[in-house]
């Protein structure tokens, strides 16, 4: 499959994944920013694919990442994140959303397992119970260290400005 037929809206997505269900693929759904990608990303998102048969990430929109993050975030424009995520050997499908939470989407997709970072409780877990509620299951997996887009701009900026 080619990066960019991997990059999909969320209706489209959406449609394709029932025809997955309906071969009986297990989608596991993960979602961030996913700024300046690095180590920990990679590892997360390895190991979220591990827990079904295909990995969808949703990706945080420019508008998200401005909400959540402030309006010098994102670093990296979503196309290019998009693209990047997609190129991921371990990705599956990307989609966009604009919302600050992917609830929406959550909805929408229906996966089977949503996966997120051990620094989130399953309680805070967004989409949580409506997957669970579906029969579904909730995936806590370990994050890398100190690995964060955060830390990195924060090492750019001491080293260099």
């Amino acid at each position: 499959m080619d990066v960019q037929s991997k990059i999909m809206g969320p209706r489209a997505l959406a449609g394709r994944l029932k025809d997955l269900r309906s071969a009986g693929k297990r989608a596991v759904f993960t979602n961030g920013c996913f700024d300046i990608l690095h180590i920990g990303h990679v590892r997360y998102l390895c190991a979220a694919r591990n827990e079904g048969d295909l990995l969808v990430v949703g990706l945080n929109s420019d508008q998200s990442v401005r909400l959540i993050k402030g309006n010098r975030r994102p670093i990296v424009e979503q196309d290019q994140r998009s693209e990047i995520l997609a190129s991921l050997q371990v990705v599956d499908y990307v989609t966009l959303f604009d919302e600050p939470d992917p609830l929406k989407l959550i909805q929408l997709l229906k996966p089977a397992i949503l996966a997120k970072g051990r620094d989130w409780t399953e309680d805070k877990i967004i989409g949580a119970d409506f997957v669970k509620s579906g029969g579904g299951r909730v995936v806590r997996v370990p994050l890398v260290g100190d690995a964060s887009t955060s830390a990195i701009i924060e090492r750019i900026v001491e080293r260099f400005c």
